[in-house]
Parts: structure tokens; C-alpha cells; sequence
């Protein structure tokens, strides 16, 4: 099989303004933690942003009707959801929709419900305008993490305003089946409460069989109560561009939520559009290509860590992101992410996730193969001075 593009090779990314590779700048340290990857956009998009560059004139932005079509097109065409133009507000980056839906549809002291561990903004963002977070822990199940209902309708107080959802679910590498979401729109719609569904993995989806179902996609009700938010960012490598949308049906909700963006939230840059819409339009052949490798470097790491880390189990299928979720208790770490820094592996430690200080790492696998393998080498270390 040919291949039109190359995952193999990619930039130098030490001494930029990378983020990821800044935090152990002068050090050897592999940087596997910011949900970033090491590889370049898709030359759809890099064409496209030259072709803005040439043009010379970067003023005030908004998005040209090509643009919001090329995410409406995406989005039937991707997950059979139709969109309407007038749903989609703009936005300079996911997180920020998290808090201004906070904002938007609860008051000071009102609850958020979540499912934990979660992605950490979850937890901050409603924090951030004194609003209190609930985590509800996940379940073992056969197969994989499962909704412990009975703790979640127990969670449900007079207080509870909105349900924070992760659809695939970052950290956990999960895929949302349609029964599981109708019954979560049923319990948000019995308790009134917003559904907002962070939705920024969904075309990453690496298990064939499993199609991506969005929240808001059930039928008249969910979509009354949704806010789902979306992005390029991570699927074509281009977070550092800032931009992000979210998807409200309901006119009354979306006006709320304007109300609360209004006066400080930035607005999208002309080069965050531009890329957008090259990336929704033009990037899918590069996307298959991506997904296809990441699936390589998933099964590569998988099988390495059950041949040889006895002490480091993977508790469920990586279905979705290129994100891997690692239960590292049996090292007997009191300090695992320190540990394997110390060992040239830079991980996300779990506790900002929700997860139990020493039991959980995150490992990013959207780098290159050779990355990967020299990563494998140093967690073998790691693993043996524990």
C-alpha cells in the first residue's frame, strides 16, 4: 500500500514555541503529555494558510459562508448530523466553551455533573466562576468503563444545572454507544438539565466498527438542551490556530450562551478560519492516512506494554483518541509521573483527571513510530527501577 503522506518524519519541534517540548527544554525528555501531536497539518491546510499569508492583510475576522459550510458538510457527511448554519457559534478555543457554558447555564454555587476521571477543564472550568463540579466515579465493566447510574442519579441534587460529557472520552479512549447516550438524554431531560458534550475527538475514532454518534444528533429533545462543542484542533494538528466552535439548536440557549461569551471571549483569527475550512473540506485523505497510523502505534503499544510491563495495565480498548490511559499502580509509585520524568518520559499524571494520586498516567501516541519505540525503551527502564 502506497501512502501519500509521511507520519514517519516531521519537524523539529525543540527550541519553537512548542509547548509540549518547552516544558523539559535542555533536557532528554520525551514529551508524551499536552494533547498535542508531533505531526505536521495536512498540506490542504498549510496550502491554504500560505495562500492567506500571501494575500498580506490580517484584519478583524469573521467566516465566510464557504467556511460554516465546510463544517456542515463534514458533519452530515462524517456522522449523518445536519447542522444548520445559525446553530454554529465561533470561538477561540474548546476550553473556553466549557466555561462559558458554565457560565451560560448555571449560577454561583450551582453543581456540574461530570463523569470522572475527565479530562482536567471539566473540573476547572466550572471553578473558575465558582460554580462546584461533581465527579461521579466510572465503573468496571466486562470489557471496558461503564456509567454507574445509580451513583449518578444519586449525584442529582435541587443545586444540579448541567451535565459535562467527553464523546470519545479523553482520558479513557472511549466511544459512546447510542443506547448509553439515549439514556444519558433521558436522565438530563428528567432532571432539566443542559447536556453540554465536548465532542473535539470524534473524528478519531480508531475502531472501524464504531461509528460516532453525536449527543445532540437523538432527536428533538436532546438537541433542545445541547451545546456541543467541536473543533479541527485535534484531528489536523492545529490548536496553536485557535478554533473552536459550538453547536446550539436551541435559540433561546444560544443566546444565553452569546450573552455570557459577550464582551470576553476573543474572537477567531483569519488564519484559524482559513484552516478550519481547509481542514473540514480538503483534509479527509489525510485524515484516513493519520487514523491508519495511529492505529499502528496504538496495537505497537499496546503489545508492548503486555509483553513486558507486568506492572502497567491498560483496563480497557483504546477505541478512540490517540491518547492512552495507563493504571500504573502495581509499580508501587508514590510519584509515577515524577518518576518516569526522571526516566526521559514526560506523562500526564492522573490526579488532575480525578483518578487516585499514583494510580494513573496518560500517554500521548500521536508521534512518530520511531518516537514511540525509543518512548517503549525508557517506560521499559522506568518500569524496572521500580
Amino acid at each position: 500500500m502506497t501512502h501519500a503522506f509521511d507520519f514517519d518524519n516531521v519537524p523539529e519541534r525543540r527550541g519553537t514555541d512548542s509547548q509540549k517540548w518547552q516544558r523539559y527544554a535542555g533536557r532528554d525528555v520525551l514529551p508524551l503529555w499536552v494533547a498535542d501531536m508531533d505531526f505536521p497539518a495536512p498540506p490542504s491546510v498549510l496550502a491554504a494558510l500560505h495562500r492567506r499569508v500571501d494575500h498580506g492583510v490580517f484584519g478583524y475576522a469573521r467566516p465566510l459562508a464557504s467556511t460554516t459550510e465546510a463544517v456542515v458538510e463534514a458533519l452530515w457527511r462524517r456522522h449523518g448530523w445536519r447542522v444548520e448554519p445559525e446553530w454554529i457559534v465561533w470561538l477561540p478555543g474548546l476550553v473556553v466553551g466549557l466555561n462559558v457554558t458554565a457560565l451560560a447555564c448555571a449560577e454561583a454555587g450551582d453543581e456540574v455533573l461530570t463523569l470522572s476521571p475527565v479530562y482536567p477543564p471539566f473540573f476547572s472550568a466550572p471553578r473558575h466562576s465558582g460554580r462546584v463540579p461533581v465527579g461521579v466515579p466510572w465503573v468496571r465493566e466486562a470489557g471496558g468503563w461503564g456509567i454507574d447510574w445509580e451513583a449518578l442519579e444519586a449525584a442529582v441534587t435541587p443545586q444540579t444545572r448541567l451535565f459535562l460529557l467527553c464523546n470519545p472520552h479523553n482520558p479513557l479512549g472511549r466511544v459512546w454507544r447510542r443506547a448509553e447516550l439515549e439514556r444519558l438524554a433521558e436522565f438530563c431531560a428528567r432532571h432539566r438539565l443542559i447536556l453540554c458534550s465536548d465532542e473535539i475527538h470524534c473524528d478519531l475514532i480508531l475502531d472501524l466498527a464504531l461509528p460516532h454518534v453525536p449527543s445532540a444528533s437523538l432527536g428533538a429533545d436532546a438537541a433542545a438542551r445541547s451545546i456541543t462543542l467541536m473543533a479541527p484542533s485535534k484531528t489536523f494538528n492545529v490548536p496553536g490556530l485557535g478554533t473552536s466552535l459550538a453547536i446550539i439548536p436551541d435559540a433561546a440557549l444560544r443566546r444565553r450562551f452569546e450573552r455570557a461569551a459577550a464582551g470576553i471571549v476573543a474572537e477567531v483569527t483569519c488564519l484559524g478560519f482559513t484552516a478550519c475550512e481547509a481542514a473540514y473540506r480538503d483534509g479527509e485523505p489525510w485524515r484516513q492516512e493519520l487514523l491508519a497510523y495511529l492505529r499502528g502505534n496504538r496495537d505497537q503499544l499496546l503489545a508492548g506494554l503486555a509483553r513486558d510491563f507486568p506492572g502497567i495495565k491498560v483496563e480497557a480498548p483504546v477505541e478512540a483518541t490517540y491518547l492512552l490511559w495507563m493504571n500504573v499502580a502495581g509499580l508501587g509509585l508514590p510519584a509515577p509521573a515524577a518518576h518516569f520524568e526522571a526516566h526521559g518520559v514526560g506523562l500526564s499524571d492522573g490526579a488532575p483527571f480525578g483518578s487516585l494520586p499514583g494510580r494513573h498516567l496518560r500517554l500521548n501516541f500521536g508521534c512518530p513510530r520511531a518516537t514511540l519505540e525509543e518512548a517503549l525503551r525508557r517506560i521499559r527502564a522506568a518500569a524496572a527501577a521500580a
